[in-house]
């Protein structure tokens, strides 16, 4: 296995760590060009180890690149979107259904703790981070070679647009998606994996129903 690129104590991976936390936060919007000089001034590295880092994050769905053209942050169309998400509502129940079985009652207490936690934050980015928990806690449990990770770059790939989603959301709504959180947890604590199937299923696919009302995100 290569080492990874080091400068000046400057890692690829360290450089792939900061900006992967800046563009999940929202710090850079989908479609803003990375410029590889830029960031090795702000990461105090070369140009070897952003390279690096953004053939990191590239693999992981957050960074697009363009041979002999730069990179940028990957956004999506209203259609990719849409299929995306209805990939999500067919394999992420799955990983779950995969995961229940050896998750452990600490796992599931931490679920329900992050649950009742979100029911009460209103600052967005805070939910995104708890919601981010939550869910891929939740298939904590599975031993998946393909499937666990294409459902984080999945994830990663969707991020800009479950924040959007979340700022759409009128009381009603946002009640909604408390709920099935909870009916979620209920479901795992249960060991039931046809509860929680259909619960998740049906949390992705409201998600995607509200982003499709609303063309005007991916503009």
């Amino acid at each position: 296995m290569s080492q990874p690129q080091v400068r000046d104590g400057v890692t690829g991976a360290r450089v792939a760590d900061e900006l992967r936390t800046a563009i999940l936060h929202g710090v850079h919007p989908p479609g803003t060009r990375l410029r590889q000089e830029e960031l090795a001034n702000q990461y105090g590295a070369s140009r070897v180890p952003v390279r690096e880092a953004l053939r990191i994050l590239e693999s992981e769905g957050l960074v697009t690149t363009v041979a002999n053209a730069g990179a940028w942050i990957a956004r999506l169309s209203l259609d990719e979107c849409v299929e995306l998400y209805q990939v999500r509502e067919r394999i992420e129940p799955l990983l779950l259904r995969y995961s229940l079985p050896a998750l452990t009652e600490a796992q599931i207490d931490r679920l329900a703790e992050l649950a009742e936690t979100m029911h009460q934050t209103r600052a967005v980015e805070r939910f995104l981070e708890l919601d981010r928990e939550f869910h891929l806690g939740s298939y904590a449990g599975a031993d998946t070679t393909f499937l666990g990770p294409t459902v984080e770059r999945l994830w990663n790939t969707t991020q800009h647009y479950r924040r959007a989603f979340t700022r759409l959301l009128d009381d009603e709504s946002n009640r909604i998606v408390h709920d099935e959180h909870h009916m979620l947890v209920a479901a795992i604590r249960e060991r039931d994996s046809d509860e929680a199937e259909r619960v998740l299923l049906g949390h992705i696919r409201r998600t995607r129903r509200q982003l499709a009302r609303h063309p005007e995100v991916f503009e």
